[in-house]
């Protein structure tokens, strides 16, 4: 169907006042980026602006969706029925009407659903699966995206994100939906199940066991100052709770984006790594005399910090950073109590930095690399619960998304919260800050630097200019990247690895769009585009034996790979 066939349905069919408004507003050029496809769905979900067309995200796409997940629930029998879709949702703009939406629609199948009230994060809709056995779960969310987006994420039975077979399933029912404007709903929620309370008190249970050392807590938690913004999303609710409870009291919410609003109008993107992002909250830490600042995202999935240096400034540190300080705590507790596992494992992505990695392997705990998507830390973590071959210690992707008990299966950041307070705690009853604790790693294993370049390529043509470079690189296979040789080349395309001597060895991990080149100093560089946004991302990691020679050599990497990108 052509875009201006798809136009002329959503043209003649009865819509909500608002998208009809949309439609008149069009340009031909808008028109044509709103109905050229269908909103892309995989293994992520599917994502995207808010508005009129099929490319976009409105109750009718979300319906469409619903529906397709509804049938291949039906195609798993009555126990999946029953068993029914937990749902929950952050605070964009229709959220709530999508997540009712969904609800409605699984109802008319007469699959159960069990939905919150109001806002819930992201990791909590993942417990809740679990907790409630469901077959699968909903968030409504679009992360960290700016205001004009929203999105809608399909977990699994175990409260990871839904895996690819199931994907490719739902993807081939959704081919076979094509009168989207027709889709029944069950406006009596019959098979409708609010949950809240219940749930809260659950989940805030299993975040008692995130603490690692109770009585350092009990005697810092209240000392330790320092300032928490949940940059307008759902984090403020649980995550106070949860600090409040381990026992951290002495913090300062952010008042301005403590108010639930998806125009996050203090901020141009709710992004808790971006500096323009923390500035408020490093306001109110400078003028309150803070240690340091957290943040978590909308949907309180990711976490972003800033710590003040000696000086009194304050470094925002990477998610990399945060993650190689918090196992080191991790694990040094561990070793201390003499309860550190022979078979101990942290797991991470094959984007993420090997500083976290070399501070495990200090302390003989070996690291597990898995595809970016927080699912492939949720699969690994199920195999070592059924095969009994390693102990899951930590999960951390450089994206800023932890996880520190797997009560969740998906990335944490109330978890994140409370264990980056218990550090600060530890750190600050030594006389030393959290920024300390990191440079005491730098000292030890050298200065990690890392860097992600994301590049836009939106539009009809996006997907095909990024496809064409990363076809550069693989037909052209550099030699040298910034200067320094290529040691060798990991396709994940075709799970082979590529010694520089033609030697090669099979990856073990799913095949995917990634490449991977080590260089001869151990830095390395990777490509892939993103899962749920038309970019492609240039990920950069290094280490050296000072922080300006790290930055010198990301510097030198990052304009060689723009010269070849163009």
């Amino acid at each position: 169907m052509s875009y201006k066939e798809a136009l002329t349905k959503w043209q003649e069919a009865t819509l909500p006042d608002y998208l009809a408004a949309d439609l008149e507003k069009y340009t031909p050029e808008q028109q044509e980026d709103a109905f050229y496809q269908n909103l892309s769905f995989g293994t992520a979900g599917m994502r995207g602006v808010l508005g009129a067309g099929t490319n976009r995200m409105n109750v009718f796409t979300v319906r469409q969706v619903t529906e397709a997940l509804a049938r291949y629930i039906d195609e798993q029998g009555s126990d999946a029925k029953k068993r029914g879709v937990a749902i929950s949702f952050d605070s964009r703009h229709f959220s709530p009407e999508f997540a009712s939406n969904a609800a409605q629609v699984l109802s008319a199948h007469g699959i159960k659903s069990f939905l919150f009230s109001s806002l819930r994060p992201t990791p909590e809709l993942s417990f809740t699966v679990r907790e409630l056995h469901a077959f699968a779960g909903i968030m409504i969310t679009a992360s960290h995206n700016p205001k004009e987006y929203n999105g809608y994420k399909v977990y699994g039975e175990d409260g990871g994100q839904m895996v690819p077979e199931a994907v490719d399933a739902v993807v081939n029912e959704l081919a076979n939906i094509t009168d989207i404007f027709n889709i029944a709903l069950d406006e009596d929620n019959k098979n409708v199940q609010i949950i809240d309370d219940e749930i809260d008190n659950k989940y805030l249970k299993k975040m008692e066991t995130v603490t690692v050392n109770a009585d350092l807590v009990a005697k810092e938690g209240a000392s330790l100052k320092f300032v928490y913004s949940p940059l307008h999303g759902t984090g403020q609710y649980i995550g106070e709770k949860a600090l409040q409870q381990a026992g951290f009291t002495n913090y300062t919410i952010v008042k301005e984006q403590a108010v639930i609003d998806g125009d996050f109008p203090t901020v141009k993107k709710p992004n808790p790594e971006d500096a323009a992002a923390l500035s408020l909250a490093i306001e109110y830490a400078k003028r309150d005399g803070a240690d340091a600042v957290v943040a978590t995202d909308p949907d309180a999935d990711r976490m972003g910090a800033a710590v003040k240096l000696a000086d009194g400034t304050f470094q925002i540190l990477t998610g990399n950073q945060i993650a190689a300080v918090l196992v080191n705590y991790l694990l040094t507790a561990k070793k201390d109590t003499n309860s550190l596992p022979t078979n101990g494992s942290i797991v991470t992505s094959i984007v993420s930095s090997r500083f976290a990695s070399k501070v495990a392997e200090s302390f003989g705990v070996e690291t597990a690399d898995v595809l970016t998507g927080f699912k492939y830390i949720a699969a690994t973590i199920d195999k070592f619960e059924e095969t009994k071959s390693n102990t899951f210690l930590f999960g951390f992707e450089e994206s800023f998304g932890y996880l520190v008990k797997p009560f969740s299966h998906d990335k944490d950041a109330i978890q994140a919260l409370v264990l980056f307070a218990e550090v600060a705690a530890y750190y600050k009853s030594q006389g030393k800050t959290f920024a300390d604790g990191l440079y005491e790693l730098f000292e030890k294993f050298g200065y990690f630097e890392e860097k992600t370049i994301s590049l836009d390529f939106p539009g009809i043509h996006g997907n095909d200019e990024m496809a064409a470079i990363i076809a550069g690189f693989r037909d052209n296979q550099p030699a040298e990247i910034g200067g320094i040789e290529v040691a060798r080349v990991q396709d994940f395309s075709t799970s082979v690895e590529t010694n520089k001597d033609g030697s090669t060895a099979k990856l073990p991990q799913p095949k995917a769009n990634v490449l991977k080149y080590w260089l001869n100093d151990g830095s390395w560089v990777a490509l892939r585009p993103s899962g749920t946004e038309p970019k492609l991302k240039f990920y950069i990691g290094v280490e050296s034996e000072s922080q300006q020679e790290s930055q010198a050599k990301i510097d030198i990497i990052s304009a060689d790979l723009m010269k070849r990108a163009k």
